[in-house]
């Protein structure tokens, strides 16, 4: 008996505390110019491995994938290791419209969904 509860403590413990942050710079970008982001992930305090997986959500509460900076490759599912950065350019046609930045971070220690609101301006 000793033993099953020592490996369920191990297990619990093995999982951690995940805590993931998302920071933008503002949350009223600009179009057309660059707009830095950044996404932080730990378990016990430590940077930890994820995936992740950046989207838009329009006011219908469609999504849509965010590529890496100007390129057209998809960041979904994209290893991390505690740390991201990027950016995003808004286009003209977004302005005054309220969007979501929404990043899915999946670790070993749990899953989370951080959403971060934007209104692009002129």
């Amino acid at each position: 008996m000793k033993i099953l509860v020592t490996l369920l403590v191990a297990a619990v413990t093995a999982t951690g505390s995940l805590t993931a942050t998302l920071t933008g710079s503002g949350h009223s970008p600009k179009i057309n110019v660059h707009w830095p982001y950044a996404v932080h992930v730990s378990v016990n305090g430590k940077p930890a491995p994820a995936r992740i997986t950046a989207q838009i959500v329009d006011p219908t509460g469609t999504a849509h994938a965010v590529q890496f900076g100007t390129s057209t490759h998809n960041i979904t599912n994209y290893k991390i290791k505690g740390v991201f950065h990027d950016f995003i350019v808004w286009p003209a046609s977004a302005r005054g419209i309220p969007l979501k930045l929404r990043i899915t971070v999946v670790t070993t220690a749990g899953r989370k969904v951080l959403s971060y609101a934007v209104v692009p301006r002129a």
